[in-house]
């Protein structure tokens, strides 16, 4: 592996990671932190599901999901419902509110990369996303 290339993209993953960081925060594209729309994502896409399996998912501890998922549901976007196999136990499901802060705050984020990329050719586009995609999986599986 080429040495230039790998601090290439060492740097760039940080800068990356700051320039989102900043301007998803600033709220122009809706009510969500970064949690709080991956978590809408996995329950809207995939439907009802409890706190330990997102923790298992996003490989986060119980409590971190528990946090991000209790303030989720007090700003009523999801809400708890009873797990079918184990009557202690709730799941969480998206509620109409949450879909639509969801969608909202997705699409302005669609809008925005769109922009970025609008001189980007079509094969660029699909060749950073299956590269994107395919380093995220990277990561994932060497976490696990």
């Amino acid at each position: 592996m080429d040495e230039q290339s790998l601090e290439t993209i060492e740097l760039e993953m940080a800068v990356l990671y700051r320039r989102i960081t900043t301007a998803t925060a600033s709220g122009k594209y809706g009510n969500l932190d970064r949690s709080a729309y991956l978590l809408l994502h996995r329950i809207g896409a995939h439907g009802a599901v409890g706190v330990k399996s997102l923790a298992e998912e996003y490989q986060l501890d119980i409590s971190t999901v528990s946090r991000q998922t209790a303030a989720l549901e007090q700003k009523g976007y999801v809400r708890r419902i009873p797990d079918p196999a184990d009557r202690r136990a709730f799941f969480l499901e998206i509620t109409e509110l949450g879909a639509k802060e969801y969608a909202v705050y997705k699409q302005g984020r669609l809008t925005r990369i769109r922009e970025l990329l609008a001189d980007w050719a079509e094969d660029e586009t699909e060749t950073f996303a299956a590269l994107l995609q395919k380093f995220n999986h990277a990561l994932l599986s060497s976490n696990s």
